[in-house]
């Protein structure tokens, strides 16, 4: 029987590896890093499966494959399907009405509507809220998708991948830049926080003037902030500024976010094609799957049916890039 390796054990890597496995394929994994963990891009991730309010900024197939990904996530780990809720301040409510008619699958709420949805914040005029939309717990997934496969028979091998492996995945994110050249990382930085004064029960988008903030629950008052995009290749150390918006932002979504205790900071390079879509390319004998940019959770689905379908039936889907496959 073939046995298909996939290397790398972020998101795109585990997802699919279960993409695989689903088929009915044999998988192994290669990854020097082990098991999942704060070396990997993916650990840093907001969870937010929101296909809607991404497409305010993202292109078509982002809003459109991104909705295979509520269902997907759902059949492996545990998904809130709370919905996400987009807010202003008064002076940016055209920043609202922007945000509006650049998204689709909202309603209109008002302060009391917003209340209702989020007692915890009481001074915004207007919000959109997507009830369609969901989020995960980033860390938690990675875990469930790990001993899933573990269960399913997945060896992982905790090294580097033989040089000439035949029927090969390679799921490296930016460390695959040696063979993918227009490949690019883009840095990202977060913060989590405990904050028990404060609760919100479903992702909240704060459309703010200089860093617009989204803030995503985590439970027992724990918060992730994020999360800046910078064209930079320095991973090394968030920025004073970065820091100080996100804590603003935070603190404009509710003035309790001020006492909050700062639990971690976490910075990594989102690996981006030049369009910010990713790609699956058959080079030699590796597939390569990658370019999941600020969309690792919500389009590591579709990438990995994808691969699947090239793998096992070699059908093209849309991700292959044709010109370089």
């Amino acid at each position: 029987m073939t046995i298909w390796s996939v290397i790398g054990s972020g998101v795109a890597g585990l997802a699919v590896a279960s993409e695989l496995v689903s088929r009915g394929a044999q998988v192994q994994v290669f990854d020097p890093g082990g098991p999942p963990g704060a070396h990997g891009c993916s650990w840093w991730a907001g969870g937010m499966l929101a296909p809607w309010c991404e497409y305010e900024n993202a292109e078509e197939p982002v809003m459109r494959l991104g909705q295979t990904a509520l269902d997907w996530w759902t059949a492996r780990t545990q998904v809130q399907r709370c919905g996400t809720l987009v807010v202003a301040n008064p002076r940016d409510l055209p920043d609202l009405r922007r945000f509006a008619r650049r998204t689709e699958a909202f309603v209109e709420v008002d302060q009391s509507e917003i209340s209702e949805l989020e007692p915890d914040l009481h001074d915004f005029p207007k919000g959109l809220h997507f009830a369609q939309e969901a989020h995960l717990d980033p860390r938690q997934a990675l875990h469930d998708l790990y001993r899933q496969l573990q269960d399913q028979g997945v060896v992982f091998h905790r090294k580097l991948a033989p040089s000439r492996l035949e029927n090969a995945i390679d799921c490296r994110g930016r460390h695959a830049r040696e063979v993918l050249h227009d490949l690019r990382g883009v840095k990202g930085e977060m913060l989590v926080i405990r904050c028990p004064e404060v609760t919100l029960t479903r992702p909240v988008r704060l459309l703010h003037p200089r860093m617009p903030l989204y803030i995503v629950p985590r439970g027992d008052g724990v918060y992730m902030l994020g999360a800046t995009m910078i064209e930079s290749e320095d991973s090394s150390r968030i920025t004073a500024r970065s820091m100080l918006e996100l804590l603003s932002a935070a603190y404009a979504l509710n003035p309790a976010f001020g006492e909050a205790e700062v639990l971690e900071i976490g910075v990594d390079l989102r690996p981006a094609f030049p369009d910010n879509l990713p790609r699956i390319r058959r080079l030699g004998h590796m597939i390569y799957a990658n370019g999941l940019y600020r969309h690792g959770y919500l389009l590591a689905p579709a990438l990995a049916q994808g691969v699947a379908d090239l793998a096992l039936e070699n059908k093209h889907s849309e991700m292959v890039d044709e010109d370089r496959a």
